[in-house]
């Protein structure tokens, strides 16, 4: 199961990045789009990950791991942005691999003995999330001079990269203790939600402010809508 959802996960990294070299996309379309999936990310970051460690764990240790998780996002984020330039196709490539990570890795997380349709909302909501991210990217990236087949091959070792956060996540913390579990899916969830207000939402209101904020609501619902299809 686990190996399932990580391969349709991450492959919706290559399915975008060819999107974004092969296909057409208008910039508002774009956007809305990732309104969407950034809607739909932030509430499944609360509802699969937040919300069971304080059940599971206390709020303490849900606001020590969320802050860690948003702090050192916010400084790599930085470095990347000083070093490769936010808006250039490197810049992207390195924020979509650092923003995939901690949202791999709390995918792995969650799969610990969860069924199938238990981590639906979370899995779909990345799945959403890495469709228009990598087609930006990819696109900026061809844009920059570089090859299509040298896009797609920097875009599969990202998925693949980010395929391996998540088998470890899942293998690697299986025997971890109730806090620690906590701290570490807080982490991830702390960082998913620096990488929204940093990254996914000012891009989307960027290509189409006037929609961004409808889209980024129906995305709360999909979410919410994918949640309760999988606790039936």
């Amino acid at each position: 199961m686990t190996l399932i959802v990580v391969a349709v996960v991450s492959g919706a990294l290559l399915v975008g990045a060819a999107w974004g070299i092969y296909g057409t996309l208008s910039k508002r379309t774009e956007g809305f789009l990732i309104a969407l999936a950034g809607g739909a990310l932030l509430l499944s970051v609360v509802s699969e990950l937040i919300e069971p460690s304080i059940e599971k764990s206390s709020v303490f240790h849900a606001m020590l791991g969320v802050a860690a998780g948003a702090i050192v996002f916010a400084v790599v984020d930085y470095l990347i942005d000083e070093k490769w330039g936010g808006e250039s196709g490197g810049g992207l490539l390195a924020a979509i691999t650092l923003d995939g990570i901690p949202e791999n890795l709390a995918l792995g997380v969650a799969l610990i003995g969860a069924g199938p349709l238990e981590v639906a909302a979370l899995a779909g909501s990345i799945l959403l999330s890495n469709l228009p991210e990598a087609a930006g990217g990819a696109r900026a990236m061809s844009g920059d001079g570089h090859s299509k087949g040298k896009v797609m091959l920097m875009w599969a070792a990202t998925a693949a990269l980010l395929s391996a956060a998540a088998i470890i996540g899942n293998i690697a913390l299986a025997g971890v203790g109730e806090e620690w579990l906590a701290i570490i899916r807080c982490f991830a969830a702390g960082a998913v939600v620096a990488s929204l207000a940093t990254e996914v939402f000012p891009q989307a209101y960027k290509e189409d402010r006037h929609w961004a904020g409808i889209a980024t609501a129906l995305g709360v619902i999909l979410a919410f809508v994918l949640g309760d299809l999988g606790a039936v």
